[in-house]
């Protein structure tokens, strides 16, 4: 494992990290609890050398995928969510992959990062000591142990996941859109992110208008039934 001072001599610049690292530098300035950008920096220097090469669907470098997700977290935040800005939620939105998709282990995040981020970090990996599960019941895992932030993160995964859908295949593009209607629309709900919830619904039906006539989304618009897949949600919105 890299040593983990050496991060701020090795640290490139790119446009995906000049834009988050812009936006959470002009978030700091609107608030007295600062998030360290330091560390965030230090971040993407490990998920661009553990993610190395890999590479997305679209062609595009594996690493710029879990920068954008900590980008759409700032402009969350930015819109008055300022309870979720912390160092943490962004090193974890960055490092979010790295468990699963690279050699990167708890045990470095612990070391290098700390427990919480670790933690956290692990419960957006799918690959759990019974086998991979979906992001489906990932996310209904995380609703019931009441892990709010970690949901959020794992929210905006789909998000930029289902903005890039374009490269898969139907097949697993129509799989992607019935989990997304069933799961991540309720959850974007959850938040009280009716922009997010409308930009899923969008994307989805632009994407997959067949899987509509399988799934009434129309339960999902009404107030006292979009909580039906996960109840135990309605009542534990996190408070300010």
């Amino acid at each position: 494992m890299t040593n983990a001072n050496c991060h701020s001599l090795q640290f490139e610049q790119c446009d995906y990290s000049n834009k988050l690292i812009d936006k959470l530098l002009a978030l700091n300035n609107q608030t007295q609890n600062k998030v360290d950008i330091q560390e965030v920096k230090k971040s993407i220097y490990y998920a661009r050398k553990y993610h190395g090469e890999q590479k997305r669907e679209s062609g595009e470098l594996y690493y710029s995928h879990p920068i954008e997700v900590a980008y759409m977290l700032a402009e969350y935040i930015a819109l008055g969510n300022m309870h979720f800005y912390r160092t943490d939620m962004f090193v974890t939105s960055i490092l979010h992959d790295t468990i699963e998709d690279t050699h990167l282990n708890f045990h470095d995040i612990n070391t290098v990062f700390g427990f919480k981020v670790a933690n956290q970090v692990q419960d957006l990996t799918r690959v759990k000591a019974e086998g991979k599960i979906s992001s489906a019941e990932m996310v209904k895992s995380l609703s019931l142990q009441g892990k709010y932030d970690v949901l959020l993160i794992k929210l905006f995964d789909r998000l930029h996941n289902i903005r890039t859908i374009g490269a898969k295949s139907p097949e697993k593009a129509m799989k992607i859109v019935q989990e997304t209607m069933q799961t991540f629309l309720l959850l974007s709900a959850y938040f009280e992110a009716p922009i997010i919830e409308d930009e899923l619904y969008q994307l989805c039906l632009k994407k997959c208008p067949e899987v509509f006539d399988e799934f009434k989304l129309g339960l999902l618009k009404d107030d006292n039934k979009r909580f039906l897949f996960y109840p135990d949600m309605k009542n534990v919105i996190p408070q300010t």
